[in-house]
């Protein structure tokens, strides 16, 4: 049988207590999930900022108190809903537009502003990334189901966001600040998500990825603290139990009821095509593609985001390596569309342009591999030293090679600044970029 529409009240009728449904995509609001018990009144404020005139509500699921069933008088200021001006929600553009704390200017936003907006915007869902894994390892143990519904949620709203936006581009957060395994893997389920489908993965076998991609590491939970992370400092022994995070993670995947295919990953993950990884040593086709991409982006970010920061690699130099000297353990196809991916200079490379100025690259399409956005250093600016550049429309300028922090003068390393870690996010490509932008 057919089920009734859910009923649709207006915004000022809605209380604490109600299980509201927001009919919008995944990065037009800032709640981890778009259905949600409302438990408190800041989230009654941020509901109010979105400019919505009505809200669907599933009255089976809200918990409002029995006198809370009339409708609440406007707020203060706010005019009857006979005076109100309709709005459709669903066409507000999820993309990287000015929060919605005023109403927009006749003027079309600067680069600079349309970069803050994004890099707002991408870190507060990292951060909410970050939290719901967080959750995640908090429920493992005693409610796996519950755990895996909750990741399962978190990815599919991720992707179902990436896939209405095209082409997506590669942004650098600036320094983000929590757990370190939270934020490894948020860093690896999106870098993952945009590889698999930069090599073509269905729709199913991205939502496999996500989910695999982002518990790949929960298996760590059940290792001591002293071997939960690869050191060459590790006995034998240990070294050993480092390893076993493997085979724990695709038991606490079962207890979740994962799908194989998402156990396969997971249990793949440190696997390599030349038959060198771990646990058993599989080669070639009998690693799953999932895995293939899975282990190349853990790779990737372990190579620039190590437990151990002096060991770190600058984005440029950890892609440099895949392909020199680690590529034989990538199966070619998924190495080539993450170099593409990436850019020659990613995300978070400090470069030296053809004009002698120093920048760090901050966004990358791979459309445009060569021409990304950076910040370029602008010396004797010191209230902002450093100015938004789309090298798109630059056509004069390009990179000439990159570097390290410790080769950069000392004024523009300080105003520069560059991350000891690097987490990226998602955002819709930039609009309106030439064809100089574009790759040989």
């Amino acid at each position: 049988m057919t089920q009734p529409p859910l009923p649709e009240i207006d915004l000022s009728e809605l209380r604490v207590g109600h299980y509201v449904i927001l009919d919008l995509g995944w990065m037009a609001h800032p709640f981890p999930r778009s259905s949600f018990l409302v438990t408190a009144e800041h989230e009654l404020d941020t509901l109010r900022s979105l400019k919505l005139r009505r809200v669907r509500i599933d009255p089976s699921r809200s918990e409002l108190p029995e006198d809370a069933s009339a409708p609440r008088p406007p707020q203060a200021g706010q005019a009857p809903e006979a005076h109100q001006t309709h709005e459709n929600p669903t066409s507000k553009s999820p993309g990287p537009v000015a929060l919605p704390v005023s109403q927009p200017t006749t003027a079309a936003p600067s680069l600079a502003d349309t970069h803050r907006a994004a890099q707002e915007r991408a870190e507060r869902h990292f951060q909410e990334g970050a939290r719901c894994f967080k959750s995640v390892a908090g429920l493992v143990d005693k409610q796996p189901e519950a755990a895996a519904a909750q990741a399962e949620a978190f990815v599919s709203g991720l992707l179902t966001e990436m896939s209405s936006h095209g082409e997506s581009a590669i942004r650098l957060l600036d320094q983000v600040m929590g757990d370190r395994h939270a934020q490894h893997a948020v860093n690896v389920m999106v870098l993952c998500l945009l590889l698999g489908k930069a090599v073509g993965l269905s729709e199913a076998d991205l939502e496999g990825l996500g989910q695999a991609a982002f518990l790949h590491d929960v298996g760590k939970l059940k290792l001591p603290t002293p071997v939960r992370n690869l050191d060459e400092s590790l006995t034998p022994a240990q070294r050993k139990a480092y390893e076993s995070h493997v085979a724990h993670g695709v038991d606490i995947g079962r207890s979740m009821k994962l799908s194989n295919p998402v156990l396969q990953a997971m249990a793949q993950h440190h696997e390599a095509v030349d038959g060198t990884g771990f646990p058993t040593g599989c080669k070639g086709e009998r690693i799953s593609r999932q895995a293939q991409v899975l282990a190349l982006v853990n790779r990737y970010d372990g190579l620039c985001n190590p437990w151990n920061p002096a060991r770190a690699l600058t984005p440029h130099e950890a892609v440099s390596r895949l392909f020199a000297s680690s590529r034989a353990r990538f199966d070619a196809q998924v190495l080539q569309a993450f170099i593409r991916m990436m850019g020659v200079y990613p995300p978070g490379s400090i470069v030296l342009l053809t004009d002698g100025r120093f920048a760090q690259v901050h966004v990358v399409n791979a459309s445009r591999p060569l021409k990304p956005t950076l910040l370029v250093h602008m010396p004797g600016l010191s209230d902002q030293p450093f100015q938004i550049v789309d090298l798109a429309q630059l056509p004069d300028v390009s990179v000439q090679r990159s570097l390290r922090a410790d080769q950069l003068p000392r004024a523009v390393l300080d105003d520069l600044a560059p991350q000891a870690r690097y987490c990226y996010f998602f955002e819709r490509a930039m609009q309106g970029t030439g064809s100089e932008g574009q790759a040989s």
